[in-house]
């Protein structure tokens, strides 16, 4: 999908008369690409001492080490064959098995002996385990960070990929509402609540492109927010945009969940009271005829259609069930929605009593409230005891208690066939690539059901299963499904990761996103990049997993999601974004702190805590060359296309800027980073 995402921005990028864009897109193609070696290595023993034919062949012939391959093997005349040097066990007369090349540098060698009786005969394959190069460590960066940075991609020439994964497992969480509960009580006493509560929402934004920029444990926060476009709640919301605290606790659920098990994470989303306000479950009553109550069914179906199983039946491989006839097979039914709607009664703030409550909840949130952020309680008088329909004809006997009834629903729904490849479907899609081959699905999803030690929903496990695939390992730059378009706001921060923002703290104002929003006219976060943290305009996230907009993409029958924001407004938002970033707002420029007035909320936004560093570039502008190769380094691990560099140094040569150092500079980032082979995460 590279190829048609390349083509298709330098169609978009055309339709924008930004004078300096406008020069190079014209000749821009699509980026360069490495990959590791592809192979059908066969080593067959040739003995004539008996008829038993072998075929053992790699994927790869040469691999990162730590990363996967396919073995895939065939005989004849055979009663069984036994795999040893590398991998193990009794195998079939002929298959195929993914393994993990070994971490051992230089040439391992895999064996498959296959016997008929007193005769034998081995076949060999042997692949070369080696270090990442630039390009490879760019590549998987871009998957597990907010962003390629030159200094971990040469880590990784030191370390396999499964051991930095590993590491990143035992980095402590950044989380965000202790900084919110720390940063609270130095807020300035005479705002209303409705500008206390802003100035707490601003805050978790600011803080959120901090840890996404800065935060040590960069996997874990990239898992958190692909969670967080899954399991959806928004501050957008009337019942949530005055909870500030609500807002960050449940975003910690999703970073301290990140690597837990899936059940946990259900069941603590299920009952945050942040999900409960934004989906309508908390406080949701049993039904009353005399009073015309009704158990609210929205979370219900959301919890069923958007983040568990989905609307119709699911192979392991994550293609749709049908019936003879081509129809899809319906997973869920308004008489299952119902069912799950029952359970979910009897839900509230852990309060003394149901009034209790019910209060709490009609005061909305006031200065310092919900500081003590605990599940949804249980309150059994209001909860429904009958019968409920399940999935799967599973049948809940009346009489049980809310948390009975929560129990077996969750897990009704955890032992769904569909569970497994509905959330490696959408954490792939996240993370690596828009269209995974029902191949790559079915990996991971088998990985879902069972981490290796019988234990099902191991995030550790799915998350390693996906980074180290071979298929999210090869870079195949004509492969039409490869690569995704990354979320606009990755773009951002991978600008920001590699061009050395400031550790800033945001003072203790409780100021936050104000620094943005002075940044970039006072215009907030989702203004600027159509995305922001648990700011989706709907439960459906900001754009659905299946969009396929018209022409070629959806002419090959592939998805790309994020294309469904890329309109031509948020487009030139974006580009006129990276302008100012770049010329405006570096380390070579005097940035003065301004104003900024936000619905009669004065802050002063320090804008310098913005600046890039563009120091390196400014030093190589007399030779345009090396400066486009220094920042090709930086932001495309160098893997640059001749259109591209050539492109950019026609542009500076014939500038304005030909003795001004610095707009030099900027004129390369801009270009580059505005670029398809930049805006493509391959």
């Amino acid at each position: 999908m590279n190829i048609i995402l390349n083509s298709l921005f330098i169609k978009m990028f055309r339709s924008f008369n930004i004078f300096i864009l406008a020069i190079f897109i014209s000749s821009c193609g699509g980026g360069g690409s490495s990959s590791f070696s592809l192979n059908n290595n066969t080593s067959t023993d040739d003995s004539s001492t008996n008829n038993i034919v072998i075929s053992l062949q790699s994927s790869l012939s040469e691999a990162p080490f730590s990363s996967e391959v396919t073995l895939t093997w065939s005989s004849e005349n055979t009663t069984r064959c036994e795999a040893s040097n590398g991998w193990s066990g009794l195998k079939s007369m002929s298959g195929s098995e993914v393994i993990q090349v070994s971490s051992k540098l230089g040439a391992n060698t895999y064996s498959l002996t296959c016997f008929n009786g007193t005769n034998s005969r081995i076949s060999t394959s042997t692949i070369n385990s080696r270090n990442l190069n630039q390009s490879e460590a760019f590549h998987f960066l871009n998957q597990a960070t907010f962003g390629a940075t030159e200094s971990e991609a040469n880590s990784l020439s030191s370390i396999d990929l499964d051991s930095w994964i590993e590491g990143q497992f035992l980095i402590t969480p950044s989380l965000y509402d202790p900084v919110l509960l720390d940063r609270e009580s130095a807020i300035d006493s005479s705002l209303s609540n409705f500008q206390h509560q802003r100035r707490l929402l601003e805050l978790f934004k600011g803080l959120w492109i901090k840890n996404a920029v800065l935060a040590e444990d960069q996997l874990r926060q990239r898992v958190a927010f692909a969670l967080s476009e899954i399991f959806v709640i928004s501050m957008l919301d009337p019942d949530l945009n005055l909870r500030a605290h609500l807002i960050s606790d449940y975003y910690d659920v999703l970073v301290s969940s990140a690597f837990g098990n899936y059940r946990d994470l259900m069941e603590a989303v299920t009952l945050h009271p942040a999900m409960g306000l934004y989906l309508d479950h908390l406080s949701n009553e049993k039904p009353n005829v005399s009073k015309n109550i009704r158990p609210d069914e929205n979370y219900a179906r959301e919890l069923l259609q958007l983040f568990t199983i989905g609307l119709v039946d699911l192979n392991i491989d994550g293609t749709v069930q049908r019936d003879s006839e081509g129809v899809p097979l319906q997973s869920i039914d308004q008489s299952i929605i119902e069912g799950f709607a029952h359970v979910f009664t009897g839900w509230h703030f852990d309060q003394s009593s149901w009034n209790g409550a019910n209060n709490l909840l009609n005061d909305g949130a006031k200065k310092n409230s919900f500081r003590d952020i605990k599940p949804m309680k249980p309150y059994n008088n209001y909860h429904d005891k009958g019968e409920k329909k399940l999935l799967n004809g599973t049948v809940l006997s009346a009489g049980n208690s809310a948390s009975g009834d929560l129990k077996s629903a969750l897990d009704n729904i955890y032992a769904h066939p569909n569970l497994a490849p509905f959330v490696s479907y959408r954490l792939i899609q996240r993370l690596v690539k828009s269209n995974p081959s029902k191949e790559y699905v079915g990996r991971v999803a088998n990985i879902f059901n069972d981490n290796g030690s019988g234990i099902k929903g191991d995030l550790k496990a799915v998350i390693k299963a996906i980074l180290l695939d071979q298929e999210a390992r090869t870079i195949i730059g004509s492969d039409l499904t490869a690569g995704k378009l990354k979320e606009p706001i990755l773009r951002a921060t991978q600008l920001w990761r590699a061009y050395g923002l400031k550790n800033h703290e945001f003072d203790n104002t409780g100021k936050g996103g104000y620094i943005f929003r002075g940044f970039y006219g006072n215009r907030d976060i989702l203004d600027v990049f159509g995305q922001g943290p648990l700011q989706s305009p709907s439960v459906f996230n900001f754009f659905s997993p299946f969009y396929s907009p018209p022409g070629e993409i959806s002419n090959n029958s592939l998805v790309a999601p994020e294309l469904e924001i890329a309109t031509e407004y948020q487009n030139t938002n974006i580009l006129n974004f990276f302008w100012k970033q770049t010329f405006d707002y570096n380390n070579q420029k005097t940035i003065s702190d301004i104003e900024v007035n936000y619905g009669g909320d004065k802050i002063i936004s320090s804008l310098a805590d913005f600046a890039i560093n563009i120091d390196e570039e400014v030093a190589l502008a007399s030779d345009t060359t090396s400066l486009i190769n220094r920042v090709a380094a930086k932001l495309l691990g160098g893997n640059i296309s001749d259109d591209l560099r050539n492109s950019i140094k026609n542009v500076i040569d014939q500038s304005i800027y030909t003795d001004e150092p610095a707009n030099q500079a900027s004129i390369a980032i801009y270009l580059i980073v505005t670029s398809p082979e930049f805006t493509v995460q391959g």
